[in-house]
Order: structure tokens, then C-alpha cells, then sequence
């Protein structure tokens, strides 16, 4: 059965002067419009789309890609605001997505952007978002370990580092002591779990931890040299700082990568800084 808010893989059930016809397994249709569709799509072929209810509350389909789905959390910019509700930009041309008034968690002002979930409304089927998380996202139940690479999305930033929602399921922290570039509310990245407290705290780094960190680090220090004509100006005495600058590396991993390139005889090492050497 075809639901809103979700992505799917079609196939083309027959063609109308509207557009295609898409089909489930189970013979359910639902119609991409002719803005999606080429003069070369035919009965048979398969269509990877995103469903969701158009205006009129019909279940359409798109090529486009949501900044959204339903399970998901996004930071979303508020395009308009109406008495039923606040609408965000999610990505798709001339549908916005609902935040009801119910679902509203403090002021909520057109322009600004908010931490919201995307779930399945009980009664109408549509996909809505809302800003009050606590019944979506929890630590009741972890479901990452510790050294597991997860998506993070940067929910609000705290005096000790930056609270994460964690693969759209749980709360997470990256403290600021171990940040080495620049981290805002609304980024979305991968990261690493690092520690599960007994209370179910999780602890999330931007970087890998041991030796596959080291290995990942080298890499990209390979790829800053490159880039900068096989030399950077840094060295064994140079400031934590202006390492975190210029390779987002703590000073730590950054003279461990600086070690492993030289064990394989890639860098040398001058008192002007680091030099590939092939």
C-alpha cells in the first residue's frame, strides 16, 4: 500500500495526457505528472519516486529529492505561516510541508528554520512535520554501539559542545574539546558513537577512533597536500590551533598522520613544514 512521505520504486502501469501511471505489487496507482516524465518513458519501465498528497488531497509522485521523509528529522526554513499552521521549504517544487499548530514547540516566526521530525498523521495519512521530538526521539531503547559510524543531525548547541539526533532515533552529544572545525544547528554528518553511558547517554566524535582514524586522518592530509601544491606550512611545532584550521585535525592525529605518511615515505618533513614527495 502506498503511503505518503516515503520513497518508492514503481513501474509504469500505463501513460495519460497528465502523465504516468505508477504501480505497487499490489496494483495501487499513483500518477507522476507530466513535469517528471520524458517522451521516452514507457508501459514497463520502472520510476524511482517520493509519494505525497498534492493540494487537492491525491497521493502524487515526483522524481525530486525531500530534504525530509517520514522517520526523518531536518532543519527546515519556515516559508509561510498561516492560523492552521506554519509551512517549510522541504525541497519539493510547489509543495510545502505542514507543521500544524498542535505540533508547534515555541515561537514559531516565517524566515526562521527549526529541528522538526516528519511522521504519518493517524487520520488524515498526510506526512506533517512537528518540533516537539520527545515522542520520537529518546535513549529508551539504544539501538547504536559504540564505535558504530551514524548519521547526526546538530539539534542545538550547549556551553560543553553540540546536542545531535542520531540516525533520526536518539539524542547524542559532541563535546566541544574534541571539535576541530566548525560545527552550526542544522548540519547533518556522519559520526562515530564513542561511549553509552549506563543511563544511555550517548557520546558522538566526528572522527574515527585508533588506528582506522589514523589511517582516514593520513588520507585526508594526502588530499590537503595535493591540493596545495604538495606542501603545507605546518610541522611538529606548529600551534593546535592553526592545525585544527587548516586540517580539522586535532594536533594529536594530525602528528600521528604526519608518522604514517612518512613510514610509507610519501612526506618529508622541513623546518618550513610538510612536503609530498610523491
Amino acid at each position: 500500500m502506498l503511503k505518503a512521505g516515503r520513497n518508492y520504486t514503481l513501474k509504469v502501469s500505463r501513460i495519460s495526457e497528465f502523465g504516468l501511471y505508477l504501480q505497487d505489487e499490489e496494483g495501487q496507482e499513483v500518477l507522476l505528472p507530466n513535469r517528471y516524465t520524458s517522451l521516452s518513458d514507457k508501459e514497463g519501465d520502472e520510476k524511482h519516486v517520493f509519494v505525497y498528497h498534492d493540494s487537492e488531497d491525491r497521493l502524487v509522485a515526483t522524481t525530486e529529492t525531500p530534504t525530509i521523509r517520514v522517520g526523518e528529522a531536518a532543519y527546515l526554513k519556515v516559508v509561510d505561516k498561516t492560523v492552521h499552521g506554519a509551512f517549510l521549504d522541504w525541497g519539493l517544487h510547489g509543495k510545502d510541508l505542514f507543521l500544524p499548530n498542535r505540533n508547534q514547540q515555541g515561537g514559531i516566526f516565517a524566515g526562521h528554520s527549526y529541528i522538526v521530525y516528519a511522521y504519518e498523521d493517524s487520520i488524515t495519512g498526510r506526512c506533517v512535520a512537528t518540533n516537539k521530538l520527545k515522542s520520537f526521539i529518546d535513549n529508551l531503547d539504544i539501538t547504536v554501539a559504540v564505535r558504530d559510524e551514524v548519521d547526526i543531525l546538530v539539534a542545538s548547541e550547549s556551553p560543553i559542545g553540540f546536542r545531535v539526533i542520531v540516525n533520526n532515533r536518539h539524542w547524542g552529544m559532541i563535546y566541544r574539546n574534541q571539535l576541530f572545525r566548525r560545527v552550526e544547528i542544522g548540519d547533518r554528518m556522519k559520526g562515530y558513537v564513542t561511549r553509552i553511558t549506563e543511563d544511555n547517554r550517548i557520546d558522538v566524535s566526528l572522527q574515527q577512533q585508533g588506528y582506522r582514524q589514523v589511517q582516514d586522518s593520513a588520507a585526508v592530509l594526502r588530499e590537503l597536500l595535493t591540493a596545495n601544491g604538495g606542501f603545507l606550512p605546518l610541522n611538529d611545532n606548529s600551534d593546535p590551533q592553526e592545525v585544527a584550521r587548516m586540517t580539522q585535525m586535532s594536533k594529536k592525529v594530525f602528528k600521528r598522520s604526519v608518522g604514517m605518511l612518512l613510514k610509507s615515505r610519501e612526506i618529508e618533513i622541513t623546518d618550513e613544514g610538510i612536503k609530498l614527495v610523491r
